[in-house]
């Protein structure tokens, strides 16, 4: 193995991510109860120009307000675009104002290294101002021709990056491509269109130590649909899939969640091959399979996620109803 190793640089129960309008309050306050594992708090796309400010508004209340961290909750907030006038404001108002209630901030339609260094320099300056103890991370969009052809260089910034998110939507719009729906498969392509560029992204993430996060399924009256994307993004190595819908959160937790069959089964290959290596050998079988240190490595990754959503649901089930 190469001596150049980017461990994780971050880990974050993200099988769920609910998408909520900052431009509206009761939404917020019902998403802090519901299961989702990460919400962002929109102030782009989802909030109409006329908007922005109030949504910006509501958005600093509510991480004012709300104990997100207590409910078992990652919160984030998607500023607007660095070519748009909003983006400035977004974050040194929600920095300055609550900073230190923010896990993360997730910077849309990210096209090129310096667009995270734009962000990461004014964070890290309101940081420093306001003496908060606290540390924000950046997630990128990958929504854009753009930001894809560029996605290595992307993942390669370090940083306060920690994840990486597939923007489908956006990026069928940059790519001028023709789609029935938002995440949807066209019946004109010979299997799923976004494949290549979510497999693409999920390597540089990996490369470099970040989650690889799913974006939007715009049906939310499809179930079935939903999660056949879902499960077609974990078959990748993906880690969770945005809720543009509450309906949505029930669907992405158990597709992103190893069956207790597979936790199983990857507890029984760690005791086999230690039992192997006890032995002298390299090597074992289970269950007529051969098995070695790379299918060690592949069940202590399905522990690692277990072992995150255990201490996740003992979190909240300790909260006081």
């Amino acid at each position: 193995m190469s001596h150049t190793l980017h461990h994780l640089r971050k880990l974050r129960l993200q099988r769920s991510e609910l998408a909520v309008p900052g431009s509206n309050p009761e939404m917020i306050r019902k998403a802090a109860d519901g299961e989702a594992d990460y919400i962002f708090l929109d102030i782009e796309d989802a909030v109409a120009p006329p908007d922005k400010e109030r949504a910006r508004k509501n958005i600093i209340q509510a991480l004012n307000e709300i104990d997100w961290r207590a409910k078992g909750k990652t919160i984030s907030v998607r500023i607007n675009g660095l070519d748009t006038h909003y983006m400035y404001r977004d974050v040194v108002d929600v920095m300055e104002q609550a900073g230190d209630k923010l896990d993360t901030i997730l910077v849309p339609k990210v096209g090129v290294p310096a667009d995270l260094y734009t962000v990461d320099a004014m964070v890290t300056q309101i940081e420093m101002a306001k003496g908060f103890k606290t540390r924000v991370g950046l997630e990128a969009l990958i929504e854009t021709a753009l930001g894809m052809a560029n996605v290595e260089a992307i993942a390669a910034y370090g940083g306060r990056l920690e994840a990486m998110h597939f923007g489908v939507a956006d990026y069928a719009a940059s790519c001028k491509a023709r789609t029935v729906s938002i995440g949807g498969l066209n019946p004109d392509y010979p299997g799923d269109q976004w494949h290549a560029a979510l497999s693409r992204m999920t390597v540089a993430c990996r490369a470099y130590g970040l989650r690889p996060i799913d974006g939007p399924f715009g049906d939310f009256s499809d179930p079935e649909a939903y999660i056949a994307a879902a499960k077609r993004a974990a078959a990748l190595g993906i880690e969770g899939k945005w809720a543009i819908h509450p309906s949505q959160i029930e669907l992405a937790n158990a597709v992103f969640s190893p069956p207790e069959k597979e936790v199983t089964r990857a507890r029984r290959i760690i005791e086999v091959l230690k039992e192997a290596e006890e032995q002298g050998k390299g090597a074992a079988a289970l269950d007529g399979k051969m098995i070695d240190a790379a299918s060690e490595r592949m069940a202590r990754n399905v522990l690692v996620m277990h072992d995150a959503i255990e201490q996740s649901a003992r979190s909240r089930n300790s909260l006081p109803n």
